[in-house]
């Protein structure tokens, strides 16, 4: 069996953060925190990145990972463009932001024919969430179960907090057998001076919320069966959506849908990490701090890739 390969969400715009956040050093000899994930994912077993980007990207992606990779990790790149859509769908001549998480998983379905991974770019998730969902990929999604099975790894939602501003979270209910029931992605989720957790749910209503719940930080375990589900959904989507500017596709959306519709199993992987990440320029600082503890503890060599 071929190992798992790791899809690399990297597209985001940043408009919050105010640059290539994705691209920004915070390690002690100018890692970036992508350089982290895949130091851990090459650790946990996978053998394959795939990274979805803007087509401005492509040139300091190579330059930056390929000498690290090399012997590694085969590296393939996926463009995710605006008109990347199906069937008779025209791009809007208005349209400016990336459709969302669930259309940048779909663009890589002619790149990846394996089990896989998704993450974000700009987060932090820790070796043990590497090293379940990898575990997970090569021992359980290559079987011929119907309906297929999926993976998410699952984090507390105060440990998932940013100081500088609101975040977005997949809010999730879990059964006694540890399998995710529901995935709802909530916007503009911040800790109020009190203490207290709000966020803004998909009808747009304002729920109060705990910081034991737990979400989904767009860490999954999927196979290629995934893919006519996610067109399937973008198709209904687009047909509601199209005009609306701002209207994202989220991934964690589609998960549910096919959950509540009986066509997906989803184990939920407990990691005890601590996940951190940059969504604001603010955060940057606290992010290259808790980098060099862990390279301090010996977790992690520096510079990182001169192993």
């Amino acid at each position: 069996m071929s190992s798992p390969t790791l899809v690399v969400l990297a597209a985001g715009i940043g408009s919050r953060y105010g640059g290539f956040k994705q691209i920004d050093p915070v390690g002690p000899a100018g890692e970036i925190v992508l350089d982290y994930s895949l130091y851990d994912a090459w650790k946990a077993g996978f053998g394959n990145v795939v990274f979805v980007i803007r087509d401005e990207l492509e040139e300091p992606f190579r330059e930056h990972f390929e000498p690290c990779l090399k012997g590694r990790m085969n590296v393939d790149y996926c463009h995710q463009r605006l008109d990347d859509l199906p069937g008779s769908f025209d791009l809007p001549a208005s349209r400016e932001k990336p459709w969302g998480t669930g259309h940048a998983t779909y663009t890589v379905r002619n790149h990846v024919g394996e089990p896989f991974a998704v993450i974000n770019a700009d987060d932090f998730y820790g070796r043990d969430s590497y090293r379940k969902l990898s575990q997970f990929l090569t021992n359980t999604a290559e079987s011929a179960a119907t309906p297929p099975t999926y993976a998410m790894v699952a984090f507390q939602l105060a440990k998932t907090l940013s100081p500088h501003g609101t975040v977005a979270r997949g809010i999730c209910s879990i059964d006694s057998e540890g399998f995710l029931q529901t995935v709802e992605e909530h916007t503009k989720i911040q800790a109020e001076e009190s203490g207290e957790i709000n966020g803004r749910d998909t009808a747009g209503n304002w729920r109060k919320l705990q910081g034991t719940d737990i979400v989904s930080m767009n860490m999954w375990g999927l196979t290629p069966a995934i893919f006519p589900e996610l067109e399937t959904r973008f198709r209904r989507f687009l047909r509601t959506h199209i005009a609306e500017q701002r209207a994202e596709f989220y991934l964690p959306t589609v998960v549910d849908e096919l959950i509540q519709e009986q066509l997906c199993d989803v184990h939920v992987l407990r990691t005890a990490e601590h996940w951190f990440g940059v969504t604001y320029r603010e955060d940057k600082e606290a992010v290259t701090t808790a980098i060099q503890s862990l390279v301090s503890k010996g977790l992690y060599p520096s510079p990182l890739w001169n192993v």
